[in-house]
Protein backbone atom coordinates (compact mmCIF):
# COMPACT_ATOMS: atom_id res chain seq x y z
CA UNK A 1 0.00 0.00 0.00
CA UNK A 2 1.75 3.27 -1.20
CA UNK A 3 -0.23 5.02 0.92
CA UNK A 4 0.09 4.00 4.25
CA UNK A 5 2.88 6.09 5.50
CA UNK A 6 0.08 8.61 5.41
CA UNK A 7 -2.28 7.75 8.46
CA UNK A 8 0.83 6.20 10.12
CA UNK A 9 2.64 9.84 9.55
CA UNK A 10 -0.69 11.69 11.47
CA UNK A 11 -0.85 9.33 14.39
CA UNK A 12 3.42 9.77 14.81
CA UNK A 13 2.63 13.80 14.58
CA UNK A 14 -0.03 13.94 17.16
CA UNK A 15 1.95 11.50 19.77
CA UNK A 16 4.66 14.03 19.08
CA UNK A 17 2.40 16.83 19.90
CA UNK A 18 1.51 15.27 23.19
CA UNK A 19 4.99 14.24 23.79
CA UNK A 20 6.43 17.36 23.31
CA UNK A 21 3.98 19.37 25.41
CA UNK A 22 4.58 17.00 28.37
CA UNK A 23 8.52 17.36 28.00
CA UNK A 24 7.95 21.12 27.83
CA UNK A 25 6.28 20.37 31.63
CA UNK A 26 8.75 18.62 33.05
CA UNK A 27 11.23 20.79 32.33
CA UNK A 28 10.34 22.82 35.27
CA UNK A 29 11.19 20.21 37.27
CA UNK A 30 14.08 18.38 35.84
CA UNK A 31 16.95 19.32 34.07
CA UNK A 32 17.51 19.68 30.29
CA UNK A 33 19.15 16.00 30.19
CA UNK A 34 16.75 14.69 32.61
CA UNK A 35 13.92 15.54 30.91
CA UNK A 36 14.91 14.24 27.73
CA UNK A 37 16.08 11.50 29.56
CA UNK A 38 12.54 10.70 30.35
CA UNK A 39 11.45 10.03 26.86
CA UNK A 40 13.92 7.48 26.77
CA UNK A 41 14.05 5.64 30.15
CA UNK A 42 10.04 4.98 30.17
CA UNK A 43 9.47 4.58 26.19
CA UNK A 44 11.95 1.67 26.13
CA UNK A 45 10.09 -1.31 27.52
CA UNK A 46 7.42 -0.05 25.35
CA UNK A 47 9.51 -0.20 22.37
CA UNK A 48 10.57 -3.63 23.31
CA UNK A 49 7.00 -4.60 23.41
CA UNK A 50 6.35 -3.59 20.30
CA UNK A 51 9.31 -5.59 19.03
CA UNK A 52 8.32 -8.82 21.08
CA UNK A 53 4.77 -7.79 18.88
CA UNK A 54 6.09 -8.04 15.45
CA UNK A 55 8.52 -11.24 15.89
CA UNK A 56 5.06 -12.76 17.51
CA UNK A 57 3.53 -11.65 14.51
CA UNK A 58 5.81 -12.70 11.93
CA UNK A 59 6.86 -16.32 13.58
CA UNK A 60 10.80 -15.05 12.79
CA UNK A 61 13.30 -13.68 15.07
CA UNK A 62 14.11 -10.27 15.04
CA UNK A 63 16.85 -9.25 12.30
CA UNK A 64 20.56 -9.78 13.42
CA UNK A 65 21.80 -6.44 13.40
CA UNK A 66 25.18 -5.76 12.03
CA UNK A 67 28.20 -3.22 11.32
CA UNK A 68 26.25 -1.03 8.94
CA UNK A 69 22.70 -1.21 11.00
CA UNK A 70 24.53 -0.48 14.28
CA UNK A 71 26.70 2.61 12.45
CA UNK A 72 23.69 4.01 11.69
CA UNK A 73 21.59 3.41 14.52
CA UNK A 74 24.65 4.81 16.66
CA UNK A 75 24.85 8.30 14.09
CA UNK A 76 20.78 8.40 14.55
CA UNK A 77 20.86 8.42 18.53
CA UNK A 78 23.75 11.06 19.47
CA UNK A 79 21.40 13.36 16.49
CA UNK A 80 18.43 12.50 18.29
CA UNK A 81 19.55 13.11 21.84
CA UNK A 82 21.55 16.35 20.86
CA UNK A 83 18.32 17.47 18.68
CA UNK A 84 16.02 16.82 21.46
CA UNK A 85 18.56 19.07 24.68
CA UNK A 86 18.63 21.97 21.91
CA UNK A 87 15.04 22.25 21.39
CA UNK A 88 13.98 21.51 25.40
CA UNK A 89 16.91 24.61 25.75
CA UNK A 90 15.16 26.64 23.24
CA UNK A 91 12.49 26.70 24.88
CA UNK A 92 13.91 27.75 27.81
CA UNK A 93 15.39 30.70 26.42
CA UNK A 94 13.34 34.52 26.63
CA UNK A 95 12.35 34.35 23.23
CA UNK A 96 11.30 30.82 22.92
CA UNK A 97 8.92 31.24 20.53
CA UNK A 98 11.35 31.86 17.17
CA UNK A 99 14.04 28.93 18.74
CA UNK A 100 10.94 26.66 18.39
CA UNK A 101 9.93 27.79 15.36
CA UNK A 102 13.18 27.70 13.08
CA UNK A 103 13.44 24.11 14.49
CA UNK A 104 10.57 23.59 12.05
CA UNK A 105 12.64 23.73 9.18
CA UNK A 106 13.71 20.30 10.14
CA UNK A 107 11.95 18.74 6.61
CA UNK A 108 13.46 21.02 4.42
CA UNK A 109 16.98 20.11 6.14
CA UNK A 110 15.75 16.15 5.83
CA UNK A 111 15.54 16.68 1.97
CA UNK A 112 19.16 18.29 1.69
CA UNK A 113 20.95 15.70 4.43
CA UNK A 114 18.84 12.55 2.37
CA UNK A 115 20.41 13.43 -1.01
CA UNK A 116 23.55 14.10 0.72
CA UNK A 117 23.70 11.09 2.90
CA UNK A 118 21.44 8.32 1.06
CA UNK A 119 21.26 9.65 -2.27
CA UNK A 120 17.56 10.39 -2.32
CA UNK A 121 16.49 12.66 -4.87
CA UNK A 122 13.22 15.05 -3.90
CA UNK A 123 11.56 16.42 -6.81
CA UNK A 124 11.28 19.80 -7.83
CA UNK A 125 7.55 19.65 -6.92
CA UNK A 126 8.72 18.19 -3.67
CA UNK A 127 10.80 21.22 -2.61
CA UNK A 128 8.59 23.86 -3.56
CA UNK A 129 5.72 22.08 -1.63
CA UNK A 130 8.04 21.59 1.78
CA UNK A 131 9.41 25.35 1.39
CA UNK A 132 5.62 26.18 1.48
CA UNK A 133 4.96 24.58 4.40
CA UNK A 134 8.34 25.68 5.97
CA UNK A 135 6.86 29.35 5.73
CA UNK A 136 3.64 28.32 6.71
CA UNK A 137 4.85 26.75 10.11
CA UNK A 138 7.00 29.37 10.91
CA UNK A 139 4.06 32.03 10.47
CA UNK A 140 2.09 29.61 12.81
CA UNK A 141 4.79 29.30 15.71
CA UNK A 142 5.46 33.38 15.49
CA UNK A 143 2.33 34.05 17.05
CA UNK A 144 3.54 35.22 20.36
CA UNK A 145 6.22 37.25 18.12
CA UNK A 146 6.65 40.88 19.44
CA UNK A 147 7.56 41.88 16.19
CA UNK A 148 6.18 39.04 13.55
CA UNK A 149 7.59 40.67 10.48
CA UNK A 150 11.29 41.43 12.20
CA UNK A 151 11.35 37.69 13.69
CA UNK A 152 10.22 36.32 10.30
CA UNK A 153 12.79 37.86 7.95
CA UNK A 154 15.65 38.30 10.55
CA UNK A 155 14.70 36.21 13.15
CA UNK A 156 17.30 33.49 12.32
CA UNK A 157 19.74 35.56 13.20
CA UNK A 158 19.24 35.62 17.06
CA UNK A 159 20.37 32.69 19.14
CA UNK A 160 17.29 31.00 20.07
CA UNK A 161 16.86 30.64 16.12
CA UNK A 162 19.93 29.53 15.67
CA UNK A 163 19.60 27.38 18.37
CA UNK A 164 16.47 25.69 16.91
CA UNK A 165 18.13 25.68 13.27
CA UNK A 166 20.41 23.16 14.71
CA UNK A 167 17.73 21.61 16.46
CA UNK A 168 16.34 20.74 13.15
CA UNK A 169 19.44 19.87 11.50
CA UNK A 170 19.72 16.90 14.26
CA UNK A 171 16.70 15.66 14.13
CA UNK A 172 16.84 15.57 10.26
CA UNK A 173 20.03 13.87 10.35
CA UNK A 174 18.52 11.33 13.00
CA UNK A 175 15.54 10.63 10.57
CA UNK A 176 17.83 10.25 7.69
CA UNK A 177 20.44 7.75 9.99
CA UNK A 178 17.34 5.90 11.40
CA UNK A 179 15.77 5.36 7.81
CA UNK A 180 19.00 4.05 6.33
CA UNK A 181 19.41 1.62 9.70
CA UNK A 182 15.72 0.33 8.50
CA UNK A 183 16.80 0.13 5.01
CA UNK A 184 20.03 -2.06 5.89
CA UNK A 185 18.30 -4.64 7.34
CA UNK A 186 16.56 -5.75 4.06
CA UNK A 187 13.58 -7.40 6.46
CA UNK A 188 10.77 -7.31 3.75
CA UNK A 189 8.01 -6.79 6.96
CA UNK A 190 8.62 -2.89 7.20
CA UNK A 191 6.67 -2.85 10.56
CA UNK A 192 9.18 -5.19 12.00
CA UNK A 193 12.38 -3.25 10.57
CA UNK A 194 10.90 -0.23 11.99
CA UNK A 195 10.38 -1.88 15.19
CA UNK A 196 13.85 -3.42 15.26
CA UNK A 197 15.84 -0.16 14.58
CA UNK A 198 13.15 1.75 16.96
CA UNK A 199 14.23 -0.91 19.64
CA UNK A 200 17.64 0.22 18.74
CA UNK A 201 16.65 3.80 18.28
CA UNK A 202 15.71 3.73 22.21
CA UNK A 203 18.04 1.44 23.30
CA UNK A 204 21.16 3.43 22.38
CA UNK A 205 19.93 6.91 23.37
CA UNK A 206 19.07 5.33 26.53
CA UNK A 207 22.42 3.82 27.90
CA UNK A 208 24.51 7.12 26.52
CA UNK A 209 22.25 9.61 28.54
CA UNK A 210 22.19 7.15 31.16
CA UNK A 211 26.24 6.86 31.65
CA UNK A 212 25.94 11.04 31.19
CA UNK A 213 23.86 11.13 34.53
CA UNK A 214 25.38 8.77 35.92
CA UNK A 215 28.63 10.87 35.76
CA UNK A 216 27.68 14.45 35.47
CA UNK A 217 24.01 14.82 37.24
CA UNK A 218 23.84 11.52 39.38
CA UNK A 219 21.01 13.58 41.50
CA UNK A 220 19.30 13.77 38.29
CA UNK A 221 18.28 10.32 37.90
CA UNK A 222 16.22 10.41 41.34
CA UNK A 223 14.14 13.46 40.35
CA UNK A 224 13.50 11.60 37.38
CA UNK A 225 12.33 8.33 39.24
CA UNK A 226 10.10 10.66 41.49
CA UNK A 227 8.18 12.09 38.33
CA UNK A 228 7.37 8.76 37.14
CA UNK A 229 3.71 9.42 36.00
CA UNK A 230 4.38 12.15 33.97
CA UNK A 231 7.84 10.52 32.67
CA UNK A 232 5.31 7.31 32.21
CA UNK A 233 3.22 9.22 29.89
CA UNK A 234 5.89 10.72 27.75
CA UNK A 235 7.13 7.47 27.55
CA UNK A 236 3.88 6.15 25.75
CA UNK A 237 3.80 9.16 23.73
CA UNK A 238 7.12 8.91 22.33
CA UNK A 239 6.94 4.99 22.18
CA UNK A 240 3.96 5.35 20.18
CA UNK A 241 5.04 8.46 18.22
CA UNK A 242 8.67 6.65 17.25
CA UNK A 243 6.73 3.62 16.13
CA UNK A 244 4.67 5.41 13.63
CA UNK A 245 7.45 7.65 12.38
CA UNK A 246 10.50 4.46 12.00
CA UNK A 247 7.45 2.27 10.29
CA UNK A 248 6.69 5.47 7.97
CA UNK A 249 10.18 6.19 7.00
CA UNK A 250 10.76 2.53 6.04
CA UNK A 251 8.11 3.03 3.73
CA UNK A 252 8.94 6.40 2.66
CA UNK A 253 11.84 9.03 1.99
CA UNK A 254 12.10 11.21 4.96
CA UNK A 255 12.11 14.31 3.56
CA UNK A 256 8.07 13.90 3.02
CA UNK A 257 7.20 11.59 5.89
CA UNK A 258 8.21 14.77 7.82
CA UNK A 259 7.08 17.25 6.03
CA UNK A 260 3.55 15.69 6.38
CA UNK A 261 4.60 15.32 10.14
CA UNK A 262 4.30 18.95 10.55
CA UNK A 263 0.02 18.66 10.23
CA UNK A 264 1.30 18.52 14.58
CA UNK A 265 1.08 22.61 14.06
CA UNK A 266 -2.59 22.38 12.56
CA UNK A 267 -3.11 20.04 16.08
CA UNK A 268 -1.89 22.42 17.94
CA UNK A 269 -4.00 25.37 16.57
CA UNK A 270 -7.03 23.55 16.28
CA UNK A 271 -6.61 22.70 20.31
CA UNK A 272 -6.28 26.00 20.67
CA UNK A 273 -9.40 27.42 18.57
CA UNK A 274 -11.96 25.08 19.73
CA UNK A 275 -10.73 23.49 23.07
CA UNK A 276 -9.52 27.13 24.91
CA UNK A 277 -10.94 29.50 22.46
CA UNK A 278 -8.09 31.42 21.66
CA UNK A 279 -8.45 33.97 18.92
CA UNK A 280 -5.86 33.06 16.16
CA UNK A 281 -4.06 35.66 14.53
CA UNK A 282 -4.04 36.67 10.46
CA UNK A 283 -0.68 35.15 10.52
CA UNK A 284 -1.97 31.90 12.17
CA UNK A 285 -4.62 31.47 10.11
CA UNK A 286 -2.72 32.37 6.72
CA UNK A 287 0.08 29.92 7.95
CA UNK A 288 -2.11 27.22 8.24
CA UNK A 289 -3.48 28.02 4.70
CA UNK A 290 0.27 27.50 3.38
CA UNK A 291 0.80 24.34 5.39
CA UNK A 292 -1.94 22.33 4.54
CA UNK A 293 -0.99 23.84 0.95
CA UNK A 294 2.66 22.52 1.54
CA UNK A 295 1.15 19.49 3.07
CA UNK A 296 -1.46 18.53 -0.21
CA UNK A 297 0.95 19.65 -2.69
CA UNK A 298 3.92 17.39 -1.36
CA UNK A 299 1.18 14.55 -1.45
CA UNK A 300 0.47 15.18 -4.96
CA UNK A 301 3.78 15.26 -5.77
CA UNK A 302 4.74 11.98 -4.26
CA UNK A 303 1.38 10.12 -5.11
CA UNK A 304 0.74 11.69 -8.57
Amino acid sequence: MDWAWIPITIWAAACQTTRTALQKHLKGRLSTNGASFTRFAYGLPLALAYLAATVLATGRPAPAPHAEFLGWMLLGAVAQILATNLLILALTMRNFVVGTAYSKTEAIQAAAFGMVMLGEPVSAGGIAAILIGTVGVLLISLKGSRNLLHDFLWGWRETPALIGIGSGALFAVSAISFRAASLSLDEPFLPRAAATTRAGGGSGPFRLMLGWLLWREPGELRRVAAAWRPGLVVGMASAAGSAGWFTAMAMQVAAYVRMLGMVEMVFTFLVAYLVFRERPARSEIAGVALLLAGILLSLAVRLG
